[in-house]
């Protein structure tokens, strides 16, 4: 049963990462030069692990399915989302012959750049028997990319009759082709402004999915449904570190929206979750322990 009465449980699917966070730079490093950082830290990285801790720590049921990293890094990853409360019976580990999944993430300000290191399988395979079982509800994708490798999930999803919502991602090797016949599918989009730009260029039809929310950061988010748009502005924020706002958001505006909640009250969860998210580093140290 769901922690919150009346609230579907939750299954987070993607790409889990051990996020290495430099933060307090002085500038951003360019070719042949070095900068040091005035902090660091290894955190739980991924969209879908990120936005699953934050649904849990907010008092939802929530499940994880990913390969979590193996050694010392899983350890700092299992313990963040085991004190957030993230159910990880679906998860597995990878294998430790195998370079680990990482993100170092450099933060300038409000600029961030990243490098990632991701191979293997997103997560282990489960089926509508273990989606049945566990009463899920509610399946969030993290990336666009798990969904392109992986989409048996919205057959998944159909077949349980638990709705879907999917964050973007940022990812170079996308294609028009194999995002575009998916994205309808989805209940719930939730790419930020600049991957909005992305699948434009490529040519991806709109309107994307039944209901779109865009993230824009200090401009708030925008929500496009039945071709009209909703906006509601952001919060005032300290800013220390912005990785993993967006999928705090994801997590603020789901838990209103399946609460049937208004959608300029679901952008408004998600834009006060945001704000909240970039005042510590990594994208759950803001959550309690």
């Amino acid at each position: 049963m769901s922690a919150l009465p009346d609230m579907p449980n939750i299954l987070c699917v993607g790409r889990v990462y051990c996020d290495v966070i430099f933060t307090d730079l002085p500038r951003m490093p360019t070719a042949g030069t070095e900068v040091y950082s005035g902090g660091v830290g290894l955190h739980a990285g991924g969209g879908a692990a990120i936005t699953a801790g934050h649904l849990s720590a907010m008092g939802h049921c929530t499940a994880l399915a990913a390969q979590l990293p193996s050694g010392a890094l899983g350890d700092v990853v299992t313990t963040e989302l085991e004190a957030a409360g993230v159910d990880l019976r679906l998860c597995g580990t990878q294998d430790a012959r195998c370079d680990p999944q990482l993100t170092v993430a450099l933060v300038h300000n409000e600029e961030r750049a990243f490098v990632t290191h991701r191979q293997g399988r997103v997560f282990p395979s489960f089926n509508t028997e273990d989606i049945d079982q566990m009463q899920i509800g509610h399946i969030h994708i993290g990336e666009a990319t798990t969904l392109i490798e992986n989409p048996e999930l919205v057959r998944i999803a159909k077949d349980t009759e638990a709705t879907v919502s999917l964050d973007c991602s940022w990812d170079d090797h996308i294609r028009s082709e194999e995002i575009a016949s998916l994205l309808p599918e989805i209940d719930v989009f939730l790419p930020n402004a600049a991957e909005i730009e992305l699948l434009r260029k490529l040519g991806v039809p709109e309107p994307f999915s039944k209901l779109t929310v865009i993230k824009q950061g200090r401009r708030g988010a925008t929500a496009v449904i039945e071709g009209r748009e909703i906006h509601a502005p952001a919060f005032p924020a300290d800013v220390i570190d912005t990785t993993g706002a967006g999928d705090a958001f994801n997590a603020a505006f789901l838990s209103a929206w399946l609460a049937n909640e208004p959608i300029g009250d679901c952008l408004e969860s998600g834009n006060a979750k945001g704000a909240s998210a970039v005042a510590s580093r990594g994208g759950l140290g803001g959550l309690p322990v």
